[in-house]
C-alpha cells in the first residue's frame, strides 16, 4: 500500500508515468522535462503559458530547473521495484498498485496488464503494441489515426487517410510489419559488414592497449634504472668532492705549516731583537761615560753573529764587522783612552752592522715569499677533471653505447672543402686546395668521410652548424659513389642524412624527403646509431632536446660519418 501511495507522489501529470528527468516551474509542480516542452511549445502559439496544474500564468516562457531530490526518488524507487524499472509503463486500469503492461491500445492510448489485455482482446479488435507512455508519436500528426502502413518513397510512416488522400496518394506503400522486417533484413546484413570492422578495431584497441602496458612497464623500468644510476653518480661525486676537499686541505695543511714554522721563526728574532733595543735603551739613559764604555754586555755586532757561532767555540770575530766593548782589540791601535775616539769607531761598526741586518732580512723575505706560493690549482683541477671523466664513461658505458673519437679523412674530402688541423671540423671555400687525384676522393660535391666506420654497437655524438650556407650531416656506405648525382648525400639509398639550410632542416632518404622543414633554434645537433636494430636518429640539442628524424633501415656495409658543406657552411664534430 505504501509503494503504491508513493507511486502516485512520483507520477507526472501529463504522461501519468513516473518521472523521467524532473524538472520544476516557479509554481512549485514538478513535470517530466519532455512532457512540460511539449505544453510550453503547444502554448507558445497563443503567447501566454501556464501550468498545467495550477493554470498559473507567465508572461514569457518559465526557466526549467532540474529537481535533483526528486529525480534520486524515482531511482531509489525503481531500485525496489525490478519490474516497473524495466518496463517503467503500468497498466492504466490498475489504480490501486502498479502492475507493470504487456501491451499498450494505440486506439484506445492505454496499457494493459495481462488480466486486463484479456478482457480487452474480447470486447475490441484494437493495434496494440509493445508497453508506451508516448502515444502520440504512434498516430498520425494530421488525421490523429493509428499509423499503420510506411512510404518508402517518402520514407515515413502513414495512417490509412494519408494513404487514400493527401501528398502520399499513389505511392507504393506497404504494411508497417512488412516493412519493418524488410528494414530489419538490411540492417542484419549491415551488422554483418560492421561486425569484422568492430572486431578488428577490439583487436587494434586490445594491441595498443597491449603496447601501452609495455610502455608503461618499460618507462617504470627505465625510472627505477636511472635511479638507481643517478644514486651512484651522487656517490661517485661524493666521492670526487672527497677527494677534492682532501687534496685542498692537505695543500693548505703544507702551506700554512711552512708559515708557521716562519712566523715562528721570526717571533724568536722578534724577541731577540726586543730585548737588545730595550738594553741599548737603558744604556743610552746612563750619563756616566766610564761606566758606559766598561760595560761589557753591549755588542754591537751583525745579526748573523749572534746566532751562528763560528769554529773558534762560539767567540765573536772582531776581525768582521763585531765588536766588544771593554775588551782590547789587537789588530786595533791604541789611541788612548780618549772616549770620543773611542765612541766615533763604535759607531762605524754599528752602520756597517745594520746595514748588513737589512740585507739579510731583505734575503729571509724573498724566502719567506717563495715558501708561501698559492695553492697547486693544476693539481686540483687534474683530480676534479678525472673524477668527471670517470662519472661519463660510467655514465655511457651503463647505456650501452660508445662515444666514438671521430676524425675526417683527407683522402676523401673534395678539393674545395677546407679541414682544420684536428681533422674534426669542414667548411666549404671558394678557393681549391689543390689536392691530388685520388679515388675516393669526392668529385663533385663538397664531401667528406670519416676515418672511422661503425659495423656493430650503439654510438653517439654531436656536431654544430655555424649557421650559415647550406650543410648536411648523416651515414653513408663506404661503396657511394664519388663522381656524379648519385653521389650526393641526399641522392642515393647509400646515405642517410639530415640536411639543414636558413635555420631549418629536412631529413633525406633515397632522393625522398621523408618530413617537411622544421624550424630549428639550437645549431647543435646529436646523431645515434645503434647498428643492429638498424636505426639512426637526430636531435636537436635545444632545451628540451628535440627528436628531429630517425631512419630505419637494415644496414649491410659499415657505416661513415659524412658532412657536406656548400656557401661557406662549416661542420664541426665535437669531441
Amino acid at each position: 500500500m505504501a509503494s503504491a501511495e508513493l507511486r502516485d507522489e512520483l507520477i507526472c501529470s501529463i504522461c501519468l508515468s513516473l518521472y523521467t528527468d524532473p524538472v520544476s516551474l516557479r509554481c512549485g509542480h514538478n513535470f517530466c522535462r519532455s512532457c512540460i516542452v511539449s505544453v510550453l511549445d503547444a502554448q507558445e502559439a497563443g503567447g501566454v503559458y501556464s501550468c498545467p496544474d495550477c493554470r498559473a500564468e507567465y508572461p514569457e516562457r518559465p526557466a526549467l530547473e532540474k529537481n535533483r531530490k526528486l529525480s534520486n526518488i524515482v531511482e531509489c524507487f525503481l531500485s525496489t521495484q525490478p519490474d516497473m524499472e524495466k518496463t517503467r509503463t503500468f497498466c492504466s486500469y490498475c489504480t490501486k498498485s502498479p502492475v507493470p503492461a504487456v501491451k499498450s491500445c494505440l486506439q484506445c492510448e492505454n496499457s494493459l496488464c495481462e488480466d486486463h489485455l484479456t478482457v480487452h482482446n474480447r470486447t475490441m479488435d484494437h493495434v496494440l503494441t509493445e508497453p508506451t507512455s508516448s502515444f502520440g508519436n504512434k498516430k498520425c500528426s494530421i488525421h490523429k489515426k493509428v499509423l499503420e502502413y510506411y512510404c518508402s518513397e517518402d520514407d515515413t510512416c502513414l495512417c490509412v487517410s494519408c494513404c487514400l488522400v493527401g501528398k502520399h496518394r499513389g505511392h507504393q506503400v506497404e504494411l508497417l510489419d512488412e516493412a519493418s522486417e524488410k528494414k530489419k533484413k538490411k540492417l542484419r546484413k549491415y551488422l554483418d559488414k560492421l561486425n569484422p570492422q568492430k572486431a578488428a578495431i577490439q583487436t587494434r584497441i586490445q594491441s595498443l592497449q597491449n603496447q601501452k602496458g609495455k610502455i608503461q612497464e618499460k618507462a617504470s623500468e627505465k625510472r627505477k634504472n636511472m635511479n638507481k644510476l643517478f644514486m651512484n653518480i651522487k656517490e661517485q661525486l661524493e666521492i670526487a668532492e672527497k677527494k677534492v676537499l682532501s687534496e685542498i686541505s692537505r695543500q693548505e695543511i703544507k702551506m700554512v705549516s711552512k708559515i708557521c714554522h716562519l712566523i715562528k721563526k721570526m717571533e724568536i728574532k722578534e724577541d731577540k731583537l726586543s730585548r737588545k733595543m730595550h738594553h741599548v735603551k737603558e744604556m743610552c739613559r746612563v750619563t756616566d761615560p766610564i761606566r758606559l764604555l766598561q760595560e761589557s754586555d753591549i755588542t754591537v755586532c751583525s745579526p748573523g753573529d749572534d746566532e751562528d757561532t763560528g769554529e773558534d767555540g762560539g767567540q765573536t770575530n772582531s776581525e768582521e764587522v763585531g765588536l766588544v766593548l771593554g775588551q782590547a782589540n789587537p789588530k786595533v791601535k791604541d789611541n788612548g783612552t780618549d772616549p770620543k775616539t773611542v765612541l766615533q769607531e763604535s759607531d762605524q761598526r754599528a752602520s756597517l752592522s745594520d746595514k748588513s741586518v737589512e740585507a739579510k732580512e731583505e734575503e729571509a723575505a724573498v724566502s719567506d715569499e717563495e715558501m708561501t706560493d698559492d695553492l697547486e690549482d693544476v693539481l686540483i683541477s687534474s683530480i676534479l677533471h678525472r673524477s668527471m671523466k670517470d662519472v661519463v664513461t660510467y655514465v655511457t658505458s651503463n647505456f650501452g653505447f660508445h662515444v666514438p673519437d671521430i676524425l675526417l679523412d683527407v683522402d676523401t674530402a673534395h678539393t674545395y672543402m677546407g679541414l682544420s688541423e684536428d681533422l674534426r671540423k669542414a667548411t666549404g671555400l671558394k678557393e681549391n686546395q689543390g689536392r691530388p687525384e685520388s679515388p675516393g676522393r669526392f668529385q663533385m660535391y663538397d664531401q667528406v668521410l670519416s676515418r672511422c666506420s661503425f659495423s656493430s654497437g650503439r654510438h653517439y655524438w654531436e656536431v654544430e652548424w655555424n649557421q650559415t650556407g647550406e650543410c648536411g650531416i648523416g651515414m653513408s656506405y663506404p661503396s657511394i659513389e664519388r663522381n656524379g648525382d648519385q653521389s650526393g648525400i641526399a641522392h642515393n639509398d647509400k646515405s642517410w642524412s639530415l640536411a639543414m639550410c636558413d635555420k631549418r632542416c629536412s631529413a633525406f632518404s633515397k632522393s625522398v624527403k621523408v618530413i617537411p622543414d622544421v624550424y630549428l633554434t639550437s645549431p647543435t645537433f646529436g646523431v645515434f646509431l645503434d647498428y643492429e636494430a638498424g636505426r639512426l636518429s637526430f636531435y636537436e640539442l635545444c632545451d628540451p632536446i628535440r627528436h628531429l628524424h630517425t631512419f630505419r633501415a637494415s644496414f649491410t656495409e659499415p657505416l661513415h660519418v659524412i658532412l657536406y658543406v656548400f656557401k661557406g657552411a662549416s661542420v664541426k664534430i665535437r669531441s
